[in-house]
């Protein structure tokens, strides 16, 4: 220590930070061993809290899960289905939402229809550039034929998804493709025809590869320019209701959500002389809030079959077989004996719920008043 501060005092400052870097850097290194030590122990000391939780999927579990079909047909099962065998299922598990003949009730757009033997040559529907098509149904739109194989598969039917097999979604998509006569009746759908009958879709050829959607090395497009040229000037409304027809199924306004682009038009008024400006969004949520205020206030004084059937409950409901949800029937059995169920089953059409009878939840129905709502569950409870 006296010769430190002796070298110190004859050399200055610049001799002596030698030294102290140097057990600085000692002091340092030894640190930093002792944190990494301790820090390993803590490591070691976290993953031993978790051993035996958990394990590697197996083959089988990973292959339960591994169900995507891409439009190269890769990842599609081994399997097949008849147009005949189809049917039933149809019949049995998809017709109440899609129709007997894929046209699809008031709730779904129609799965069949617009397309004609001559798309089916070309691949390309010419209906879709007609403004005179009334709707475009699926097969009008979708090009392959993988995409119908993998949601039906993976999705249908609503209420039990993953419930068909591979064999039954042949069949299934076998027939939905005979309804729109691109089949014949007596087809057999498998694994091995699947990318024939794709050269069969009727609009095979209306979708576009050209963008980094597709193509797995290229670019998406982000640098579109919108166009902005040769615009209209006036919309002409080239179509509308005739006074007949116009409230033919009731207030189309109170049977379309109030936001996004489209809204329904209070046909128990008579049609506006000319398009509102563009607090047209605004005005109609408007009327809707004040239309749903009122409704709250009182009963409809409606029978609540008329009520049922108004509100679009049948949808989900059957009287007697399970649709998406439970049938009235079901319903009936499970509450009627228990105490306080009107009071339950009313708060529940009111808030909504789910678990009780499987995973599609039941959205909360708040357009109702309560009298309304005790009134439909009273008639389900007494009279199913």
């Amino acid at each position: 220590m006296f010769k430190l501060a002796k070298t110190f005092a004859a050399t200055g400052t610049r001799a002596y930070l030698k030294p102290v870097k140097l057990v600085a850097l000692v002091l340092f290194s030894t640190a930093a061993i002792l944190f990494m030590v301790k820090e390993g122990t803590a490591q070691n000391t976290t993953t031993n809290q978790f051993n035996g939780l958990g394990r590697t999927a197996t083959p089988a579990e990973v292959k339960a899960w591994d169900i995507d079909v891409r439009p190269d047909l890769k990842g599609l099962p081994v399997g097949s289905g008849k147009v005949q065998d189809g049917q039933p299922i149809w019949e049995n598990k998809c017709a109440s939402c899609h129709g007997t003949f894929g046209e699809s009730n008031e709730v779904f757009t129609p799965l069949v229809g617009g397309t004609t033997a001559q798309d089916v040559k070309r691949g390309r529907v010419a209906s879709l550039t007609d403004p005179k098509q009334p709707q475009r149904s699926t097969l009008m739109k979708v090009a392959t034929i993988s995409s119908l194989y993998d949601y039906i598969y993976r999705a249908m039917p609503w209420n039990a998804p993953r419930s068909l097999t591979a064999d039954d979604t042949y069949a299934v998509l076998a027939y939905m493709l005979n309804l729109a006569e691109i089949l014949p009746d007596d087809f057999e759908l498998s694994n091995k025809n699947m990318a024939e009958v794709q050269q069969l879709m009727p609009n095979r050829n209306g979708m576009t590869r050209e963008h980094g959607m597709w193509q797995i090395g290229d670019a998406p497009d982000v640098k579109a320019v919108a166009c902005m040229s040769n615009c209209v000037e006036v919309v002409k409304i080239t179509s509308s209701l005739p006074d007949y027809a116009r409230n033919a199924h009731e207030n189309l306004a109170e049977q379309n959500r109030a936001y996004g682009p489209f809204r329904g038009v209070d046909t128990t008024r008579p049609p506006v002389a000319q398009l509102p400006g563009s607090d047209l969004g605004r005005a109609a949520q408007a009327d809707s809030a004040a239309v749903a205020t009122t409704s709250k206030v009182s009963a409809t004084m409606m029978p609540p079959a008329d009520l049922f059937k108004k509100q679009n409950c049948f949808a989900c409901h059957a009287a007697s077989s399970k649709l998406v949800g439970p049938s009235l029937v079901e319903i009936a059995a499970k509450y009627k004996s228990q105490t306080d169920s009107e009071a339950k089953l009313t708060e529940k059409v009111l808030k909504g719920g789910a678990g009780v009878w499987g995973a599609i939840p039941m959205p909360a129905q708040n357009q109702l008043s309560m009298a309304d709502a005790q009134a439909l569950v009273t008639w389900i409870l007494t009279t199913h």
